[in-house]
């Protein structure tokens, strides 16, 4: 099922152009408040410091670039290197607070609007540095690093901000992160390099590393855990399940290892209904059913005995090139909470 939201954004056809057209007005009017809002908060003294350092990892777009699995990686990377990292995001959907806590369960998830209070919240509960999840535009929180997400998947040289296109600001903010990462799931390397390519026209000087998100172990959703290679499903029949930022990117993925998918596809942070799990279920027949794990932590608790196992696709996070882009947010990072642990002589 493609939303009419897709249609209007990623359409090509005569009545998406259409649409674009109508809602470029108020496009036009959107982007001026943001960059309004963006030179406000550009002048001295508008962000205050956090409680601990903090590295953001956010969004040009609404959704489906990876952020989740990357700003879980950052934090994998910054404990591996010495640090207490705890993740602060809005929570929104309730998933995603679920998701990190499976992705690295010994780092502390604060869910809160306000990144300010989360971090807080986060250096009472042990922690000495912060991700901060889809943090680009919450531009009152001050952070060390700026890490900012493009997928290679959905991208397009016409995009434009909402609500005529996905963008929540014009890509001209990209000029003001330290890192542009330019992720893949289903895209191919040469994707990726155009994309690359187009934001250093966008934002010159500002770095750029590529990532390719791999769909890795075949995971079950329920208390047994079994963990399978996914090529094991390689010309077998399963039911897709994403309800996600681009769920035919994940239907993709799933298909590239040989694995014959009907894609049941619902919006992004989607609350699935009892009545939908049991349709889901039904709809298996004797397949098994694939997801995503942030739709697993809503499926799973509610998954019908009967029905043959939810499975859920785990998401490796390789860096292609660029790798001193990440590198350097994260020990810029590290570097600030040294300076922050040094207590002055007396």
């Amino acid at each position: 099922m493609t939303s009419w939201v897709d249609v209007v954004w990623y359409g090509d056809g005569a009545a998406a152009r259409l649409a674009r057209g109508a809602l470029a007005p108020a496009a036009l009017a959107y982007d001026v408040v943001t960059s309004a809002r963006n030179a406000w908060y550009g002048r001295p003294g508008r962000a205050r410091a956090t409680a601990v350092p903090a590295l953001s990892v956010g969004n040009l777009s609404v959704g489906g670039t990876g952020k989740t699995p990357v700003a879980g990686w950052c934090a994998a990377r910054l404990r591996a290197l010495g640090a207490r990292p705890a993740i602060v995001l809005r929570g929104y959907g309730d998933d995603e607070p679920a998701v990190h806590r499976v992705l690295n369960p010994d780092v502390p998830v604060i869910a809160t609007p306000d990144r300010l209070l989360g971090a807080e919240r986060a250096r009472a509960a042990g922690a000495d540095v912060v991700v901060l999840d889809d943090a680009f535009q919450h531009r009152r929180a001050r952070r060390i690093a700026d890490l900012v997400l493009v997928s290679a998947d959905r991208w397009r040289p016409d995009l434009t901000v909402l609500p005529a296109g996905p963008w929540r600001e014009s890509p001209v903010g990209l000029r003001r992160a330290t890192g542009v990462v330019v992720t893949r799931k289903a895209a191919g390397p040469e994707a990726a390099s155009r994309v690359a390519a187009w934001v250093s026209r966008v934002a010159p000087g500002v770095p750029v590393a590529t990532v390719h998100l791999v769909p890795d172990a075949l995971v079950r959703a329920d208390a047994h855990g079994e963990a399978v290679r996914l090529e094991t499903l390689a010309g077998h029949d399963a039911l897709v399940v994403a309800g996600v930022g681009d769920p035919r990117a994940f239907a993709e993925q799933v298909r590239g290892a040989g694995v014959r998918v009907t894609l049941r596809a619902f919006a992004d942070h989607h609350p699935y209904t009892e009545a939908e799990v049991a349709a889901l279920a039904r709809a298996a027949g004797t397949r098994p059913v694939l997801t995503t794990l942030k739709d697993a932590v809503k499926l799973s608790p509610r998954w019908p005995r009967t029905a043959p196992p939810l499975w859920y696709v785990s998401q490796r996070v390789v860096v292609e090139d660029g790798g001193a882009v990440l590198d350097g947010a994260l020990a810029a990072v590290l570097a600030a909470r040294v300076r922050a642990s040094v207590v002055p002589a007396d």
